[in-house]
């Protein structure tokens, strides 16, 4: 599973604003059709290598691409048959009909099967699942090699609804742009190793995956301070605030100081016991406040927060300190990272429906902040609408403790200062990128325990 890094993400309803913007620009509905069937076309010679290929022609444009791509694929020399469900019902797809000379079967139950399979049924803007007779006629093909146009035939796009194919693809080459299914559970998985077809549409990058990380160093010229100084609040469970103190320690920062009663796991983090925030306020080289992990919610913690809001200071919040900040956040201009779970999330944000997409995003506007909803398929979002997927993570971190270290990352990246979006994703970026490195058995002490 995989989907490339720093591709730009569309709705089907953005998808097709982008498209008439090409239009208008002086490139045809048409020529744009024949862009996505040569590239899947392109895409099928590599993985059917030589073996026939049956394509599943649906009666809308994708399945007019399906019959571009037959065209090209048979004048390479391809054996390729074409199923069709019925005829085409748009003139895009009754021109790319007529444009194929090969005879087409009709799709049934009787329809044999080809090493490769090309689903080119139903795209985006789908309004219901496949069920029943049809659902039944394209699950006969499962087991085969599959690549699916755009997206699997009945599959939600927009990722707002929790729909499964009958035919889940090996590869799904999106075309123009990635779609929320791509990133989203559970439909993610039903695509496959996603990869993109970029056609000519200018897309609109408001919505986008995970950027390939770089692993810069700090600048010639810097010192522990600028390099970010991060204060992180211990509770009654202070395991999870040392596993924050010592990600921001490794993830970059230049100091951190860990406010506790109890020895660090690593020497270099600086341990203060007593209201070390209360002191800290007015120390202008903190550039961050880490609050919440491992910390429940009651009186200490609302002190904690008090203090760290009137400070102004930069704050990362996890867990209980996200509904006991949130009445703060919405009329003030605090930056802030978030870093809810599903279950925190439903609790600090019961109001936010749709898909997973515009949950985080509503969230982010409603709290001013930003928004990291984590899971598999981890979303960061802005107050502003940017979007960024992080799709497919590590599902080694599926263990306790990788949140709390998420947290720390978060520290140290908005510790120095810039856009708080941008340090969300960097701190993501990070921590997906120290799961694949560990890899099995990962737990979270191990994400720690040496730099990256």
């Amino acid at each position: 599973m995989s989907v490339p890094a720093d591709a730009p993400i569309l709705t089907a309803a953005a998808m097709r604003e982008a498209e008439a913007a090409t239009v208008r620009a002086g490139v045809s509905l048409g020529d744009l059709m024949e862009r996505a069937g040569a590239a899947v076309a392109d895409l099928a010679w590599r993985m059917a290598a030589g073996a026939p290929t049956l394509i599943l022609c649906g009666p809308g444009n994708n399945g007019g691409d399906g019959y571009v791509a037959a065209r090209r694929l048979k004048a390479r020399g391809a054996a390729v048959r074409v199923a069709a469900l019925g005829p085409p019902t748009t003139d895009l797809a009754k021109a790319a009909r007529d444009a194929w000379d090969g005879p087409v079967e009709s799709l049934s139950d009787k329809t044999a099967a080809a090493p490769l399979i090309i689903d080119a049924l139903f795209g985006v803007g789908l309004t219901r699942p496949l069920a029943g007779d049809l659902a039944a006629m394209v699950g006969r093909f499962s087991g085969r090699r599959i690549l699916a146009v755009d997206v699997p035939s009945g599959v939600a796009s927009d990722g707002d609804a929790d729909w499964l194919p009958p035919l889940a693809a090996d590869v799904t080459l999106a075309l123009g742009a990635l779609k929320p299914a791509h990133v989203l559970l559970p439909t993610a998985l039903a695509c496959g190793r996603c990869l993109l077809a970029p056609i000519g549409i200018a897309a609109d990058r408001h919505m986008q995956t995970l950027p390939a990380r770089t692993r810069g160093a700090p600048a010639a010229d810097a010192h522990k301070y600028s390099r970010g100084m991060v204060l992180v609040a211990s509770g009654s469970m202070p395991g999870a605030a040392a596993l924050s103190a010592s990600a921001a320690l490794r993830a970059g920062a230049g100091y951190v100081v860990l406010e506790s009663d109890r020895p660090a796991p690593l020497s270099a983090i600086i341990v203060e016991e007593g209201d070390v925030f209360a002191r800290r306020l007015g120390d202008p080289r903190v550039g961050a406040f880490v609050i919440g992990p491992g910390f429940p919610g009651g009186d200490a913690l609302d002190e904690q927060l008090a203090a760290a809001l009137a400070s102004r200071k930069p704050l990362v919040l996890d867990a209980a300190a996200i509904p006991a900040a949130l009445p703060h956040l919405e009329g003030g201009d605090t930056r802030a990272i978030l870093t809810p779970h599903a279950g925190e999330f439903a609790r600090a944000f019961p109001e936010a429906t749709g898909s997973k997409i515009d949950r985080a995003r509503a969230a982010a506007a409603r709290a001013r902040s930003v928004v990291i909803y984590k899971g598999a398929d981890t979303v960061v979002a802005a107050p502003d609408g940017r979007i960024c997927a992080a799709w497919p993570g590590s599902p080694w971190l599926a263990t306790a403790g990788t949140g709390d270290v998420l947290a720390g990352a978060c520290g140290v990246m908005l510790a120095r200062g810039g856009d708080p979006f941008d340090a969300a994703v960097a701190a993501v970026g990070w921590h997906i990128a120290q799961a694949q490195r560990i890899g099995a058995g990962l737990v979270a002490d191990d994400l720690v325990a040496a730099p990256f």
